[in-house]
């Protein structure tokens, strides 16, 4: 796929985990409402459909004050490699999460937001590459307490 800097968010973690383990916290809401977010945010699932047009609608509320509702379509779902769906509510952007086994004990997870408006990645661009930072040390926490 092109790559263009401006309209896109690239973010990306080695987990120690296996590929199998690290597809299913995403796939199953049960371990992914747990970790989805930034630090300090919870979240409340309404809808997950894990499925091409299926819809995810949660809402994420902030540490502080705010609840932050989301509501997104998924377009394609290859299990243990990459699903992507489009967000419908504000920010619209389109979301690839793709998943790669390195070894039997690591997989390499990756988030690519691709906006089609550059003033639009810019804005989000600021704050979304910590935030994503954030949302892997949960992913890895969560990982950790699968495995024990």
């Amino acid at each position: 796929m092109t790559s263009n800097s401006n309209l896109e968010i690239f973010s990306k973690r080695v987990l120690n985990a296996r590929l199998e383990t690290a597809y299913q916290v995403f796939a199953n809401p049960l371990y992914l409402q747990k970790w989805w977010g930034p630090e300090g945010f919870t979240n409340t699932f309404h809808e997950f459909d894990l499925r091409p047009e299926g819809k995810w609608v949660l809402t994420m509320h902030g540490p502080d004050k705010g609840n932050y509702e989301n509501s997104s379509l998924f377009k394609l779902v290859q299990p243990l490699k990459l699903i992507t769906w489009t967000r419908v509510s504000q920010p619209v952007f389109d979301m690839e999460i793709a998943f790669e086994k390195l070894n039997d004990s690591k997989t390499s997870i990756s988030f690519r937001m691709i906006f089609e408006i550059i003033e639009e990645c810019e804005k989000i661009k600021r704050f979304a590459i910590p935030k994503n930072e954030e949302n892997f040390d949960r992913l890895e926490r969560e990982l950790l307490n699968i495995v024990k």
